[in-house]
Formats: structure tokens, sequence, C-alpha cells
């Protein structure tokens, strides 16, 4: 992958999880999307779906904080973030155990009907969850949803989330997960 195009993803999904705009990837953010996502879909957090997805997400923290907080502070600056996110599940070995059920995890909690898609309305939710701005989401959508038929399978969510973080096609559909790069 060229390292403008991981640069500009990664700064991107930075930006989406640092929640509360101090500068920093915290734990509490991890926590915080998970709770906004728990809650966006109406779910209890001692639901199924509502402990996989705070579960999965503390997980991919406990990761990615493992290879970036070098200094022990308990929150990761960009640069940490960067390298963690390079580390642990781009150039290492963790994306397929920990981050992948958590994207897993999300997509399924997206889809509230149990039909294994993801409909446009559930997309807002979704992204809502990480503030990303109302402009962007549609545009994401409409990019993932190649087909065009207005729903996204979980299956095609996950695809995405992946090509997204470890992808290496610059044209991947994927690349959109939170809007234009």
């Amino acid at each position: 992958m060229s390292t403008a195009l991981l640069k500009r993803k990664l700064d991107k999904s930075f930006r989406r999880l640092d929640t509360d705009g101090n500068g920093y990837a915290e734990r509490a953010d991890f926590q915080d999307v998970g709770a906004r996502l728990i809650h966006g879909f109406g779910m209890s957090p001692t639901s199924p779906k509502g402990k996989a997805v705070a579960v999965r997400l503390d997980a991919v923290w406990a990761e990615l904080a493992a290879y970036a907080d070098r200094d022990r502070d308990g929150r990761l600056s960009s640069a940490e973030y960067h390298h963690g996110m390079t580390k642990a599940f781009i150039e290492g070995p963790a994306f397929d155990p920990v981050f992948h059920p958590a994207a897993e995890a999300v997509a399924h909690l997206c889809d509230t009907d149990g039909d294994g898609h993801v409909v446009r309305g559930e997309f807002e939710v979704l992204q809502r969850a990480f503030n990303t701005p109302v402009s962007d989401i549609a545009a994401a959508f409409n990019r993932i949803d190649t087909d065009g038929d207005g729903c996204v399978s979980t299956a095609e969510l996950v695809a995405a989330i992946r090509a997204y973080y470890i992808g290496t096609d610059p044209e991947a559909p994927g690349n959109w997960l939170f809007g234009p790069l």
C-alpha cells in the first residue's frame, strides 16, 4: 500500500475514533463509539449484540495499545496510532484474530432485522457513532453499495472495513468507509 494512501486512511480513522476531540485515541473513545453504536441501534449493553460490540472493540483497543502506547499514558497520539495500527493490524498478525471479529460484531449490530443486510438508515447510525460528517455519509454508502440496490450485506460491510484498514487497492470501495479521503 502506498504510504500516502495509508496515511490518509489512518488520519481519517484517527479523527473518527477521537470522539472527545482531545487529539488522542483512548480506551474511553473506543468505549464511547461502542456505547453510541449500541444506543443508536436501540440495543441494551447487556444484550448479546451489545456485549459482542463492547468486548470486541475493547480487544481492538488492547491490541492497539500494546503495540503503540510506548509511554504507557493510556492514550495514543496520531503518530502512536499510526504506528500501532501498522504494526498490529496492517503488517502484523492481529487483523484476523482481533480486528475482523470486531468488524463482524459491528456489522451484525447494524443489521437490525437479521436479514444479512445493512440499509442506508442503519449505515447512517453506524457513521453517526463515529462522528462522520453528514455530508460524507451518503457518499460513503453509495461507494460501498457497489450494486446500487440500497443495501450492503454484512459480509460486504466487513470486507469494506478490511479494505479500508489493510487493503492496497487505491480504488477499492472500502476506502470510502468514512467518506472521501
